[in-house]
């Protein structure tokens, strides 16, 4: 007589089409709680443990932070309330935990691809937020461990679940407007200068900044705020561009049906305005390339001028997309907007009333066991997220360039001649002195969409900021 082994028991059961669970995966009845975890709780993760806490069939089981005055006070609700949680410091510890289901990630950006394999590998399934990485190859990472250990895994970009959006981007694919001209994004969010610090700074002792830092480089915090102000350090941020425009930047890919990365990219822009510890761009133009409607994305953290403290708009847009068409254009974002003629009359609107159908939809992809009931899959997440690391790596290869030079270059392609002009008359209405803080040209870049990697020119300076090195124990593995 033949003894099975395990190894032929569970490939006859894969054969047989059964879902493989992970050793710390447990089956869902259609009555059980979903036990939810959130990871980083400050803005948006508080917003997520209060959410999460009205939804019935979720049980709030634990909050992980690294700053223990921050996970206090949250704790406090539920101990007020008479509702158990567990917290944690080390989201290591939390994972650990086979009494959690899945885990919503709301770290800064440097923490994302790593806390969602790491929660992959231990059976969770996972929220993450946007950008889910913090470069390129990680977020491949990430949709791979998503596929290897069955899990839900879904981006925070909470548009694709927005019926208005829904019914407006169906009407522009099937031709309501003509054929699509170009899609526009934009992000003009004041963004004042973080200071300048003469040395390191003291890290309060109830931050665990160890941890905090992870798998970035542990160096001195060199600025005056260790909180949010990371998103402008390209060690653990991304910019606007990263940070709002991946909201954006999906919208607009979403829209125009792209399932892969554009084959070019260029970006021009600068740091503008004031010297500070800050490095990503608060003033940037990307054309992101993709064939025959473009993205183009706009990035403005200076007033509309000097002095003022209101900020410009583009068709009525400060922080939303434009798609242009033949007949007309769309102006909105998250919760709808407008349909206009090309002589900017109103045609119809989309709205979008209430909230809360992101979360609803990871939660009905848990029960259901498929990544394709999601709205937004983490490897749509992940392309979303790499064209706004695509126009940084542009942008951090760049050469202070002048005006003339970089009309020279874009002179053939009109919608970025008009981009540019506007971007220039923007920051001479604000003194900028283009010396001291000088314009940025980087290169048109090729990108291979099957490999995610540059070619062509500058492909060794930009393929080497495809991904990091990672600091140990902290570190993405190459096979997840």
């Amino acid at each position: 007589m033949k003894l099975v082994t395990r190894r032929d028991f569970v490939k006859s059961f894969a054969t047989a089409g059964a879902v493989l669970l992970t050793p710390y995966s447990r089956v869902l009845g259609a009555n059980d709680d979903i036990r939810m975890a959130v990871i980083g709780l400050r803005g948006l993760g508080r917003y997520h443990v209060g959410r999460y806490r009205k939804m019935p069939g979720v049980r709030m089981a634990a909050i992980c932070d690294v700053d223990q005055k921050i996970l206090s006070t949250e704790s406090k609700k539920f101990t007020n309330s008479n509702e158990r949680i567990q917290t944690y410091v080390d989201i290591r510890k939390l994972l650990d935990n086979k009494d959690i289901d899945a885990v919503t990630i709301v770290t800064p950006n440097h923490w994302h691809a790593l806390g969602a394999i790491w929660a992959c590998q231990a059976g969770k399934d996972v929220k993450v937020d946007k950008p889910v990485s913090h470069n390129i190859w990680e977020g491949r990472k990430i949709v791979e461990a998503a596929r290897k250990y069955n899990r839900i895994v879904q981006a925070g970009t909470e548009s694709r679940s927005d019926p208005a959006l829904q019914e407006v981007f169906e009407y522009i694919q099937q031709g309501g407007l003509g054929k699509m001209l170009v899609a526009r994004g934009f992000c003009y969010k004041r963004r004042p200068s973080i200071g300048k610090v003469a040395g390191p700074q003291h890290v309060p002792e109830y931050i665990d900044y160890n941890l905090w830092t992870g798998p970035a480089p542990l160096k001195p915090l060199t600025r005056k705020s260790l909180h949010y102000d990371w998103h402008w350090v390209w060690d653990t941020g991304n910019g606007d561009i990263g940070n709002q425009g991946a909201h954006e930047m999906d919208m607009c890919r979403w829209v125009l049906g792209q399932e892969k990365l554009p084959p070019r990219v260029i970006s021009i822009g600068g740091r503008f305005g004031y010297i500070d510890d800050g490095e990503t761009a608060n003033t940037q133009i990307a054309l992101l390339d993709y064939q025959p409607v473009p993205i183009i994305f706009e990035v403005r953290g200076l007033p509309r001028k000097f002095g003022d403290s209101s900020m410009d708009n583009f068709m009525g847009i400060r922080v939303g997309i434009v798609i242009q068409c033949e007949y007309g254009y769309f102006s909105g974002g998250a919760g709808g907007g407008w349909l206009f003629d090309n002589d900017g009359k109103k045609i119809k609107q989309f709205s979008s009333r209430g909230g809360g159908g992101h979360s609803l939809n990871f939660l009905k992809a848990i029960r259901s066991r498929k990544f394709s009931d999601l709205n937004a899959d983490i490897e749509q997440g992940h392309i979303s997220a790499a064209l706004s690391h695509m126009a940084n790596i542009s942008h951090r290869i760049g050469q202070e360039s002048s005006r003339n030079q970089i009309r020279e270059v874009i002179k053939d392609n009109k919608e970025m001649v008009d981009v540019f002009e506007r971007f220039q008359d923007h920051i001479l209405v604000n003194k900028v002195n283009v010396k001291e803080t000088p314009r940025i040209l980087g290169p048109m870049l090729k990108m291979t969409t099957e490999t995610e990697r540059f070619s062509g020119d500058f492909a060794d300076q930009a393929n080497a900021l495809l991904r990091r090195d990672y600091r140990k124990p902290f570190v993405v593995p190459k096979i997840v």
